[in-house]
């Protein structure tokens, strides 16, 4: 009889622990998938009013399919997103990525600057474990909202096997992109996040997760940067070429304090002349300068129209602008040495 007890009590031991529920964390900052607006047929709203609790309690669904908690990073509109939110957002996920119960973190965030935070969380998260960002183009009370959706997908996307060592993601749309990659391409539009330069790695289609490519650059576990002990990060500033360009901004961004200066530059990362030797001469002052686009694809060349050997400049690879900030301020805070910084460039 004993034996027969015993035998039944690790019986329903493996029954339980075959069917245990992932435990997937949501952390909120903002945005519009926080949103909340006065009619259902306006595209007006305020971002960041709905809590973390509002925004679990619109997806009953996700409780069904896994544990979920949810915690209170910020609420905050993207466009108001800043470095003291990401060091405090990078320090959770890594605190709570530490904890063996914890399977993997779904961050709520405005779509304007979602892209730049998720990348900045892919070069600091210290985890093979999934960690993936998610929006909306439309506020919780616009008809046709896309974010319980969006939630939805993500939270599967999270506690997905195949998710796991793949460094940060974006779930947009039905599209799982790379952090690296992603990119928001139109100001209204629910399909406006694409990987322009690789397309999208998989799709999530009702919570049926597949995928069909893999991220090859650096990331999470496999990145050497960390932002523990950090209480701040170096000032980097982006200066958008154009025609009849002028120093002043380069000029202004060295008196100010700026570490490193990335140029959105005209076509193949080309400045202005006279922006040209504003930006050498910020070299010779300590600045790092890297030199990207302001097209939206494609890397930009090493001495291609701009003998960067002789000017002292960095090249972004194929990173957007936004992103090469992002890169160079975290780069910065492990050396200003210019060999090592455009070997990250090349690397992550």
């Amino acid at each position: 009889m004993k034996i027969l007890k015993k035998l039944a009590f690790f019986m329903l031991l493996g029954t339980t622990m075959l069917f245990a529920k992932p435990t997937i964390y949501i952390l909120a900052t903002g945005g519009t998938i926080a949103g909340a607006g006065e009619s259902a047929l306006s595209g007006s709203y305020t971002s960041g009013t709905v809590t973390v609790d509002k925004l679990i309690a619109a997806v009953p669904q996700i409780n069904e399919i896994a544990t979920i908690k949810g915690e209170q990073i910020s609420n905050i509109g993207s466009q108001e997103m800043n470095n003291e939110v990401w060091l405090k957002l990078a320090n959770r996920v890594n605190e709570l990525l530490s904890d063996k119960s914890v399977d993997g973190i779904v961050i709520t965030h405005g779509t304007d600057t979602m892209e730049e935070s998720a990348y900045f969380l892919n070069l600091v998260t210290k985890s093979k474990k999934p960690v993936v960002f998610v929006g909306a183009m439309r506020s919780g009370t616009s008809m046709s909202a896309d974010g319980p959706l969006n939630i939805y997908n993500a939270v599967n996307v999270a506690m997905d096997k195949n998710s796991v060592g793949k460094g940060v993601l974006v779930v947009m749309n039905d599209k799982i992109h790379a952090a690296r990659e992603v990119t928001k391409t139109n100001t209204t539009a629910v399909d406006t996040f694409k990987s322009v330069n690789t397309g999208n790695i998989g799709t999530v289609n009702y919570g049926i997760v597949n995928y069909y490519l893999a991220p090859v650059k650096k990331h999470t576990v496999n990145s050497e940067f960390s932002v523990k002990g950090l209480e701040s990060l170096p000032r980097v500033d982006i200066v958008y070429g154009h025609t009849e360009d002028t120093p002043d901004f380069v000029e202004t961004a060295v008196k100010n304090g700026a570490k490193g200066i990335v140029l959105a530059g005209m076509g193949n990362g080309n400045p202005y002349p006279s922006v040209e030797k504003a930006l050498a001469e910020a070299v010779k002052q300590g600045v790092v300068v890297v030199r990207g686009s302001r097209v939206g694809s494609g890397s930009t060349s090493v001495g291609a129209e701009v003998d960067d050997a002789k000017y002292g400049f960095l090249t972004a690879d194929n990173l957007n602008v936004q992103k090469a900030r992002v890169l160079l301020m975290v780069a910065l805070t492990k050396t200003s040495d210019k060999d090592k910084i455009q070997k990250y460039f090349k690397e992550y």
